[in-house]
């Protein structure tokens, strides 16, 4: 620790990414990355830039992103917020919405970049525990729940703060887990709470999920996030979105320009552009991965593996004989990285990213050996 850092940063408790090693003939399985590579007319949007691409500064307000974002969500751009990758999107979205007198509310086994987020803007939360299928309980999302325990509430919040909600933001499906909610569900949050921001994080909704944005006219206290990370095979762009009332969208604006105003470059702006609008490429790819998730589940399953119900571009699964630890140290040995969590209840469980046909075929193999079938 520096005697030159403030305190606030000798507190912090950052979050820490998948491993990106540099490693020969790696099956690399542990960071949710898209088997297969982005649309041809992105890489060919990106091509045909010129020397002003680079010499001129990008526009700030990303109009014809939002403008093609808006019109596959049949929105107005107004409704569109842009930024470097979700987790910027995200981190705005707590500074500018989220950080209220009252806790946010998140579950408990969920993104971890939440609590790193209440840690950096001093945003008080609490935790929701899942329910015994690991699934979001919706009732404990209710005003007047008694789900909620507490997880981190500083000092000096009232009782009465203590027991609302001053946000409350889940990924849908959830991560880890891929578990996701049905859409009639994520509506009864949203409609109990319209005194509060409800944010969705739907990073892999498109796996499997029903997207939210079809309620943001309904209710202007719902925001929806996207990345082009994950079903669009960006996660080298650095591209997210937000959808929602566009007074919500100027609260993340406001943020924005207080902090950077060119979060996306001109290549990024012309290939997440290019991504969005090639609806046949993003259907074709995205079908591949489930009809991969699916071999893959049932494959697991046979080698006696629970695999919890997934709707996202991984699954997450335990080996009744045999630890988490122990199984991805093992599967590492053989160069295949997958993603465990040393944490309270999925300690023995891997979080196994949907790779190409040959790489899952070589996990279940590697599997087979680690639990001797």
């Amino acid at each position: 620790m520096s005697r030159f850092w403030n305190k606030l940063v000798a507190t912090l408790d950052p979050y820490v990414p998948g491993e990106q090693p540099r490693i020969q003939n790696l099956v690399k399985l542990n960071t949710n990355e898209h088997p297969y590579g982005p649309s041809p007319k992105v890489l060919a949007a990106i091509a045909a830039h010129t020397n002003d691409s680079l010499r001129l500064y990008p526009d700030p307000t990303a109009l014809v992103l939002r403008q093609a974002i808006a019109k596959r969500f049949a929105l107005t751009p107004d409704h569109v917020f842009v930024g470097n990758g979700s987790d910027e999107v995200l981190g705005h979205v707590f500074h500018a919405l989220l950080k209220q007198d009252a806790p946010v509310w998140f579950p408990d086994i969920t993104y971890s970049f939440y609590p790193v987020y209440c840690g950096l803007y001093q945003i008080q939360f609490r935790a929701i525990p899942l329910d015994e299928h690991f699934k979001i309980a919706v009732t404990d999302y209710l005003p007047g729940s008694v789900g909620a325990t507490t997880a981190a509430v500083p000092a000096g919040t009232s009782a009465s703060d203590a027991g609302r909600a001053g946000g409350i933001i889940f990924p849908n499906p959830n991560a880890p887990t891929g578990c996701a909610n049905p859409l009639a569900e994520v509506e009864r949050i949203i409609a109990a709470n319209p005194d509060i921001v409800v944010v969705v994080d739907e990073a892999y909704v498109d796996f499997g999920a029903q997207t939210a944005a079809a309620l943001i006219e309904k209710y202007p206290n719902l925001l929806v996030v996207h990345t082009l990370s994950k079903s669009r095979s960006l996660a080298g762009l650095r591209v997210g979105y937000a959808l929602g009332h566009p007074d919500l969208i100027q609260g993340l604006d406001r943020v924005k320009n207080s902090f950077n105003s060119y979060p996306l470059d001109n290549l990024a702006l012309a290939g997440a552009t290019a991504a969005i609008e090639d609806e046949a490429y993003f259907e074709t790819s995205r079908n591949a991965v489930i009809r991969t998730r699916n071999a893959l589940t049932a494959g697991l399953q046979n080698l006696g593996f629970e695999v919890l119900p997934s709707a996202a571009n991984f699954v997450f699964a335990r080996h009744p004989s045999h630890k988490g630890a122990d199984l991805a140290a093992g599967l590492r040995a053989k160069n295949i990285l997958v993603r465990h969590f040393n944490k309270p209840r999925i300690a023995d469980f891997l979080r196994i990213t949907v790779g190409t046909d040959e790489e899952c075929a070589q996990l279940l193999t590697a599997c087979r050996e680690l639990v001797g079938q």
